[in-house]
């Protein structure tokens, strides 16, 4: 498998640091399942060189890793041209204050968070196989303000303009005890590192000139606008 996964991450690698679209990995050196599809994304990251600052949920539940230079703040413009196939969705961002032990997490900071998928492929992802080893589509993640609060249910809501929907009970405690699950199957995570949970809310396709708000309860909100 060691074979396969440098060869599907040597296409990958090229579209990541070229930017242009890859067509569908070629059947002998495609993943056939999760597992293959997780040691191809460890294969890109060295490609790449770009060690992960935290681990993602993405939406569908895919596990990927989170890349420092994939985290924007709050209010930076959102250019398209470099997202193929954008779907945002609201996101949390739980940061650890210590190293992910065997006892229950203990949290800095939660940021509210907008999360823009992306893929690296053209016609986009052949597979739920194909999409982690793209990183699970990650793309940019836009973080708010961090606070020092429990994770709780919040009324989670993605909205477009200046609408101020009501937004639907979201259990950011159980979201992330899922996350902190896929963490130690892992091998677990140091203290400072970022456990994202996207795809709180039904995805969005953004649109130039269009803006889009995150809302998170008491945990904040935080948008972006998108050219």
């Amino acid at each position: 498998m060691r074979d396969r996964a440098a060869e599907a991450a040597g296409w990958l690698a090229e579209a990541w640091t070229s930017g242009n679209p890859l067509a569908a990995l070629p059947a002998d050196s495609a993943p056939r399942d999760a597992e293959e599809a997780e040691a191809v994304a460890t294969a890109l990251l060295a490609a790449l060189g770009q060690p992960p600052v935290g681990l993602r949920i993405a939406p569908g539940g895919m596990v990927g890793p989170l890349l420092a230079g994939r985290l924007v703040v709050a209010g930076t413009p959102i250019a398209l041209a470099g997202l193929r196939h954008a779907r945002a969705t609201a996101a949390v961002a739980a940061v650890l204050a210590e190293p992910l032990g065997a006892g229950p997490p203990r949290f800095s900071t939660l940021h509210p968070a907008l999360d823009v998928a992306a893929s690296r492929f053209g016609a986009g992802p052949a597979d739920a196989a194909a999409a982690i080893a793209d990183l699970a589509g990650l793309g940019l993640v836009v973080v708010g303000r961090g606070r020092a609060i429990m994770p709780g249910s919040e009324a989670v809501a993605l909205a477009e303009g200046r609408r101020r929907p009501r937004g639907q009970p979201v259990d950011l405690a159980a979201r992330l005890k899922e996350a902190v699950t896929a963490a130690r199957a892992r091998g677990g995570l140091p203290a400072g590192a970022v456990l994202l949970v996207a795809g709180l809310t039904p995805a969005v396709g953004p649109a130039a000139g269009m803006r889009l708000t995150a809302a998170l309860g008491a945990v904040g909100r935080v948008g972006a606008g998108f050219a």
